[in-house]
């Protein structure tokens, strides 16, 4: 499989929109849970605003949209200088276990160092096991526990 990742361009968006509402899904955010249409609009949005810290990017194969990946840059008390946030990742069934997630990582990576963010981070619900076998094997676990409220 031949991936090309990319910046998001206006023109995904009738693409982009069915990885982003499996995404949601994934997540028990559909049907009467779903966002409401104003949130994707609006994140989409951002991603296509060079004022806004949000970025979008996603990975092509055969001229398909088969993964995304959403980050962005954030201030840190412990760091001058900005923290990357990977926010969101995902790529198609078909396209697990042959590169596209580990592609997606890397490319925010590399666009993290060159803003100058010596960190990229991310979570993952506790039973994502198959994205974690990827994330043990590019990333190390800090041991932090995620509280929401």
């Amino acid at each position: 499989m031949t991936i090309l990742v990319r910046d998001i361009a206006e023109s995904d968006f009738a693409a982009w929109k069915p990885l982003w509402d499996r995404y949601n899904a994934f997540y028990g955010r559909s049907g009467e849970t779903a966002l409401p249409a104003h949130i994707t609009d609006m994140t989409w949005s951002r991603f296509l605003d060079a004022y806004e810290p949000m970025h979008a990017l996603v990975a092509e194969s055969d001229g398909e949209l088969v993964g995304l990946v959403h980050y962005l840059f954030h201030r840190s008390t412990i760091l001058v200088q900005p923290t990357c946030y990977l926010q969101d990742l995902f790529t198609t069934e078909a396209a697990r276990g042959k590169g596209v997630g580990r592609a997606l990582i890397e490319a925010v990576s590399e666009r993290a160092k060159a803003a100058g963010s010596p960190r990229v981070y991310w979570h993952t619900h506790e039973t994502n096991a198959t994205a974690m076998r990827l994330y043990d094997s590019v990333a190390t676990k800090p041991g932090f526990v995620v509280y929401s409220r």
